[in-house]
């Protein structure tokens, strides 16, 4: 079981990351929760060394309109097969606000 200390000294990144790993079905709950918002769901990737930049690699473009959770799934696992070092988040765009809606780590690297 984690404890305060192992949180304080681990670094944090976006939303979640104060939790423990997502479990396979949350991750599938909050890809539900962007298709169902209307945002637009994108994977990026970056180094561990880099992930306090403001800007990571994008893979491919955003998944405009995308409804079918498994589909977003499959190109998370994609870039994670292809950079199984770098972590690798999803993001949620508001066409509306035209702004990121939710942004999290998925994968560590």
């Amino acid at each position: 079981m984690a404890t305060v200390a192992d949180y304080k000294q681990s670094l944090k990144y976006e939303t979640f990351s104060y939790l423990p790993p997502l479990s396979a079905e949350e991750i599938r709950t909050q890809i539900r929760y962007i298709i169902a918002q209307g945002w637009n769901p994108a994977v990026e990737h970056v180094e561990p060394s880099g992930a306090a930049r403001n800007y990571w690699f994008m893979w491919k473009l955003p998944l405009f309109g995308e409804q079918n959770v498994d589909a977003v799934l499959a190109e998370l696992d994609a870039c994670r097969r292809e950079y199984p070092n770098n972590h690798v988040r999803l993001i949620g765009y508001d066409n509306y606000t035209q702004s990121q809606g939710t942004a999290f780590i998925v994968y560590r690297g």
